[in-house]
């Protein structure tokens, strides 16, 4: 579970990754125990490198300032290998994608019903 010193230490490291790698972080959402990751990168980055930056930095990152957290898990891993990427090009709906992430987290009834597909 994600709780709320670790959503800080994820948020604060996703901007220092920002500043050092051709990454512009555009939404963070976070749901339990995921994150959706809305962020834009140069071309000469693979989606598969972006995610690899991501999760090692942050890893590493909540590790030094949380050392019990990596007791709490199992083998010691943050992060599963897994990973879910999809692309919104520039005549997507980047907005609907961005609200969609910006709500992670939200208790669905809180949240107005949008409509995502006509």
């Amino acid at each position: 579970m994600l709780d709320e010193s670790v959503i800080k230490i994820i948020e604060e490291t996703s901007e220092a990754i920002e500043q050092r790698y051709e990454i512009e972080m555009e939404a963070l959402g976070m749901e339990g125990d995921h994150i959706h990751l809305l962020c834009g990168g140069h071309p000469k980055l693979s989606i598969g490198k972006i995610v690899q930056v991501f999760k090692s930095l942050t890893a590493r990152e909540i590790f030094r300032r949380r050392p019990g957290v990596k007791k709490e898990l199992w083998g010691g891993e943050f992060w599963s290998d897994g990973y879910y990427a999809a692309t919104v090009g520039e005549r997507g709906n980047w907005a609907t994608v961005e609200k969609y992430v910006v709500q992670q987290g939200t208790p669905k009834e809180k949240l107005k019903q949008y409509r995502f597909f006509k």
